[in-house]
């Protein structure tokens, strides 16, 4: 584990620490905005298109992810709410994706561009980016799966939380009660789970994006694919919120973007046939 790479010493804000998971978010952006940035291009939108994409997915995304941590946490933001607001963590996936939308959507309907093709330019870019700050995720000890014995276990001493049994008690995984909370165990790196799996949806939709498709339907296939490997990690990950009988609220939330991914591709298809009679 690398959780911090060096530490600058600047004149007004002082010590600041560059931790390798702000890089590989860096890296991230970058990679995601590249990949737009060649689409919109070929779309024929022009690449200006893709930096004013990127920043609206920015700002949208943290504030996003901000509120929808805020939301899941309310017991502990209303004791320290700035802490909670204003801190390094809390960047919630699937928060920054809502909030990423809406702010990737406002732009699209401000710029004399169909959203099909605006969103199916960035269909590819979101699993790329999502898989590499993943590893961040990975590298600072953060996200991991519940205990396991198998030899893909990892263990965190130093994650955020550590793997230790007590902690992994507290988010509701089974332990054998003989182990000691302060015993640090083997988890389910689900953070390189999820970086596999979004390489393949990336190779598989930058593969079908020059298929002959109605707009719009590139992403709906990305919806669906994502919601679904996000459904499948839920189910390793160790998890404090599984509020709806074991399953958690992303996993609700991956249940409703496989049904609205597929729902927004059938329909396209069907609208592009009737056209087409």
């Amino acid at each position: 584990m690398y959780p911090e790479l060096f530490t600058l010493t600047l004149p007004v804000l002082g010590e600041f620490t560059i931790t390798t998971f702000g890089v590989m978010m860096a890296l991230a952006f970058l990679c995601g905005y590249l990949v737009l940035r060649a689409e919109t291009a070929r779309l024929g939108a022009g690449r200006d298109l893709a930096a004013d994409m990127l920043m609206a997915a920015l700002i949208g995304g943290i504030v996003g992810a901000k509120i929808y941590y805020v939301l899941l946490y309310w017991d502990r933001t209303v004791l320290d709410p700035l802490g909670m607001i204003f801190s390094r963590s809390g960047l919630v996936w699937y928060g920054g994706f809502i909030g990423g939308f809406i702010g990737v959507m406002w732009v699209l309907y401000r710029r004399p561009v169909t959203p099909g093709l605006g969103v199916d330019a960035i269909a590819p870019a979101l699993p790329l980016a999502y898989g590499i700050g993943r590893i961040g995720c990975f590298l600072v000890g953060d996200d991991y799966g519940g205990p396991t014995e198998s030899w893909v276990g990892i263990a965190f001493p130093n994650g955020l939380p550590p793997t230790t049994a007590g902690n992994l008690r507290g988010f509701g995984a089974e332990v054998d009660p003989a182990i000691p909370d302060t015993e640090v165990l083997s988890v389910h790196p689900t953070q390189l789970y999820e970086t596999g799996l979004s390489f393949i949806i990336f190779f598989l939709l930058w593969r079908l994006r020059r298929h002959p498709h109605v707009q719009g339907w590139l992403f709906g296939l990305w919806l669906a694919m994502a919601g679904a490997e996000r459904f499948i990690i839920e189910v390793f990950r160790a998890k404090d919120d599984r509020f709806f009988g074991g399953f958690t609220l992303a996993q609700v939330i991956s249940v409703l973007l496989v049904a609205g991914g597929i729902a927004l591709a059938l329909r396209l298809r069907r609208r592009a046939a009737e056209a087409a009679v």
